[in-house]
């Protein structure tokens, strides 16, 4: 069986992230999608609109995904490593990076390969978020 990972915040959740899960899912036996806790997405610099809590039961309840669990730190490949994932899925905004390029060398020693799945071009959870606040004047 061929375990699958991807992980996320899926704030404001859209045809991107559903693009990616679905993807993700057909290349794999299983998928274990990790969700962004809220003390992370802050971390990070940004802030959620949706609650952690339901923004794993939205991803819980996708039909592509077999399970979701917190992500409560950033390394992917120590994720694989722990759900004994072997194949790591992220979107292709992420290929040549400094941070990837690590990760490629990473998952190379553990056999997990990394899939870069094309971006959904014109729909983020930024630029949604960003319109929001534009309308609500914010």
């Amino acid at each position: 069986m061929v375990i699958g990972y991807t992980a996320g915040v899926y704030d404001l959740f859209h045809i991107g992230h559903l693009n990616l899960l679905k993807n993700a899912r057909g290349m794999c036996d299983k998928l274990v999608v990790g969700v962004t806790v809220d003390d992370l997405v802050t971390y990070k610099g940004k802030h959620a609109i949706i609650p952690f809590e339901d923004r794993i039961e939205i991803v819980r309840s996708c039909k592509y995904v077999d399970a979701a669990v917190p992500q409560y730190d950033m390394n992917k490949v120590k994720a694989c490593k722990e759900l004994g994932a072997k194949m790591l899925f992220v979107g292709d905004d992420w290929y040549g990076t400094e941070k990837w390029r690590e990760y490629e060398a990473e998952a190379a020693g553990y056999d997990i390969q990394i899939v870069y799945f094309p971006y959904t071009k014109g729909v983020s959870s930024t630029q949604i978020t960003k319109a929001l606040r534009a309308v609500r004047g914010e």
